[in-house]
């Protein structure tokens, strides 16, 4: 099992370009508020959606290897059952750096993700949501990392 360390967090969410590979179409999905969020915080963010060309009116990756120049780290959302031929696509591309989210549920955590990440050698943040390393980034997401924190369920 890959264990997540802050130092790691804080890294990635330190990372200048990442792809944001999952990235929906809805407007009102969970991880365009991600995206908008890392966005707003000053993180050059590269949509990646392989049935989209443009997502709110910026172009759109079908995958990692096609974004040119390349990213430091890929924020992985899509559904488990492809995240590990996204990890795949990630070492491919040269990054290798990934974060692997998860909120409710197993995100797009997956048992064949995690060994790819272990088989390529890359490094990776296991299961978080980037709301709760963030400073400010409202009282709900506040609360969730206090709970966490006082049950010891946040990364050290």
């Amino acid at each position: 099992m890959i264990v997540t360390a802050r130092a790691d967090i804080d890294e990635f969410l330190a990372l200048p370009r990442i792809a944001l590979v999952g990235l929906s179409r809805e407007e009102k999905h969970f991880s365009r508020m991600v995206y908008k969020e890392l966005l707003s915080r000053g993180r050059d963010v590269v949509p990646v959606n392989p049935e989209a060309t443009e997502i709110a009116g910026v172009a759109c990756f079908p995958d990692v290897t096609s974004i040119l120049p390349a990213v430091q780290g890929a924020l992985i959302m899509t559904a488990p059952a492809v995240s590990a031929s996204v990890v795949e696509d990630c070492a491919a591309a040269g990054v290798h750096f990934v974060w692997l989210y998860r909120s409710v549920g197993a995100g797009s955590v997956s048992n064949d993700a995690l060994a790819a990440c272990e088989e390529l050698g890359m490094r990776v943040v296991n299961g978080e949501c980037p709301f709760m390393f963030l400073p400010n980034s409202g009282w709900i997401h506040g609360f969730h990392r206090g709970i966490r924190g006082l049950i010891g369920h946040l990364p050290n």
